[in-house]
């Protein structure tokens, strides 16, 4: 019997996943992208009709509509429910508030096989790939929700899709130079989400390095160690 390298063996399939998952997870992911496209022109194009602003709308409700949906039938099928709704933050997290769903996109890559590697390498290598995909996804989407937010608010000083990112990235990066910030409610409560995303993204770099530090002192030689 041949044995499998540590980057073969893949987690096996939880059982409230094994057919669902496998059946949803190239149109889930492909809708996941189609949202961030539609979401994406309906904020940032000022020019689309009322028709074309409609017809976003409604494919934007309908794709809601679905990721409820594939959530609320996983979570129904999951055999341990508290559990369930733990190891899925970020699809709850989409699904209750909409200027997050562009993070489905994360939520649904680690159903590639591709990319569930178990050794310490495939799991270091994911988690940064993860953790910029996230910084990325997680700017963009903040960006647009404050300027849908912000945009012709009394006294607001964000108008456009630069302004808003430039905001952004300044705040995520703990720099805040102060020329930009959000005068409303939901953009005020963003600005506190994205605080806090970055605290995140900064912790998962920290521990990925520790975690590649201790693995190579472990790995090297005594003699060289003690040097």
């Amino acid at each position: 019997m041949t044995e499998r390298s540590p980057d073969d063996q893949h987690a096996p399939h939880p059982p409230h996943e094994s057919g669902w998952v496998r059946a949803t997870r190239s149109l889930l992911l492909a809708l996941s992208l189609a949202f961030i496209v539609a979401y994406s022109v309906q904020v940032l194009d000022p020019t689309l009709s009322d028709a074309e602003r409609t017809a976003l709308g409604v494919f934007i409700a309908a794709t809601w509509a679905i990721f409820v949906v594939e959530y609320l039938v996983r979570f129904l099928i999951a055999p341990h429910k508290a559990r369930f709704v733990r190891e899925t933050p970020i699809e709850l997290l989409a699904v209750v508030i909409p200027v997050f769903r562009p993070l489905l996109l994360l939520a649904y890559l680690h159903r590639i096989p591709a990319l569930r590697g178990r050794s310490g390498s495939a799991v270091r290598g994911r988690v940064v790939s993860y953790a910029a995909l996230f910084a990325v996804l997680f700017v963009y989407s903040i960006s647009l929700g404050v300027l849908a937010a912000e945009r012709g608010a009394p006294g607001s000083n964000i108008e456009t899709f630069g302004d808003s990112l430039w905001w952004a990235c300044v705040t995520i990066a703990t720099v805040g130079y102060g020329d930009y910030y959000p005068v409303t409610a939901l953009g005020r409560i963003l600005a506190v989400m994205l605080m806090a995303g970055g605290i995140v993204i900064v912790g998962v770099a920290t521990a990925t390095i520790v975690s590649v530090l201790g693995e190579r002192i472990r790995q090297a030689p005594r003699g060289r160690s003690r040097d």
